[in-house]
């Protein structure tokens, strides 16, 4: 038998997975739910990552910026020149 999603905890993750799991920029801060957006919230530095069947994407390249910024998304600040 599989289950994959049916863990029980939120976004189908499990509750324990959760209490361990921190921001991968290099404060490496708590992260919190947003069930409705299906994302895991940064406490520091407002990224949202994105839960992908159950999988959390803790890509600062796939994260997003919340706070109502314009346009700069995934990586700002992660710029490089040729």
């Amino acid at each position: 038998m599989t289950s994959n999603t049916t863990t029980g905890g939120p976004l189908g993750l499990d509750p324990e997975l959760l209490s361990i799991l921190a921001c991968p920029d290099t404060h490496h801060s708590p992260l919190t739910v947003d069930e409705a957006a299906s994302e895991l919230l940064c406490t520091t530095c407002d990224r949202a990552f994105p839960v992908r069947d159950g999988i959390p994407v803790l890509l600062l390249d796939e994260a997003r910026r919340r706070g109502g910024g314009a346009g700069e998304g995934a990586g700002a600040g992660r710029e490089h020149s040729a």
